[in-house]
């Protein structure tokens, strides 16, 4: 048997964010943008993910993709399925995020005594 076979440590998963990853990548003569919502650990596995996602889709080399950003966002900003799935539980208890362009609502003036 190899001797990496086997893994001698546990692995224990890391806690998972959503990140938004934004590009371009060629698509025959033209280089088209793209945006992706993702579950990783840090933005270095968004990354990877990401160059995993496009270039088994598209056939695209991970050299010839170009991420321009990659930023953690909030939940409840993405309409991604896996993403949606993956935070239901906390999506559950957390207020949905205000429209937007609809004004944020104040607290009410307190009485005064």
């Amino acid at each position: 048997m190899r001797d990496g076979a086997f893994k001698g440590k546990w692995q224990v998963a890391a806690a998972m964010d959503a990140y938004r990853v934004e590009g371009t990548v060629p698509m025959g003569k033209v280089r088209q943008q793209f945006t992706l919502d993702i579950i990783a650990a840090d933005t270095a596995d968004a990354e990877h993910r990401v160059y995993s996602i496009i270039g088994s889709r598209h056939k695209a080399k991970r050299r010839k993709i170009e991420i321009n950003s990659c930023d953690k966002i909030d939940p409840r900003e993405s309409s991604e399925a896996q993403v949606i799935d993956h935070f239901r539980e906390q999506l559950a208890t957390m207020e949905p995020l205000p429209a937007k362009g609809s004004p944020v609502k104040e607290a009410p003036p307190k009485e005064e005594e």
